[in-house]
């Protein structure tokens, strides 16, 4: 079965982190360009970081950026979304997705998405 797997995510506290992964099962990761989004209760799904197929360009939004970065390991068929400084408002559910092309502006369309791992920001 050809699907995205995120895990990852959970409770943490303001000022914290975490790392979020995004495995492949059934393909393999190399041939695309991954995209981070995400989606607050309430709140509109919004575009996060991407990173192309040899990781040598990253984009990140900019309510992330200085504090989330990505990264891709080909050989490990994983995506990592390393998440520091945590504020209350990253609190979403955190999907990754697939496609050939890059979208800077996270339009899609995505050949595969992920399930989704939550993450909390609280005290």
């Amino acid at each position: 079965q050809l699907q995205l797997v995120e895990s990852g995510g959970g409770l943490v506290q303001p000022g914290g982190s975490l790392r979020l992964s995004c495995a492949a099962s059934g393909f393999r990761l190399n041939s695309y360009v991954i995209s981070w989004f995400r989606q607050a209760p309430g709140k509109e799904r919004e575009g996060v970081s991407c990173i192309s197929t040899s990781g040598g360009i990253t984009n990140y939004a900019d309510s992330v950026k200085g504090r989330f970065t990505i990264s891709r390991d080909n050989a490990k068929n994983t995506v990592y979304l390393q998440m520091n400084s945590l504020k209350p408002e990253d609190t979403a559910v955190y999907y990754c997705a697939a496609s050939r092309t890059y979208y800077f502006t996270y339009s899609g369309p995505y050949d595969y998405w992920g399930q989704g791992t939550p993450v909390t920001v609280s005290s």
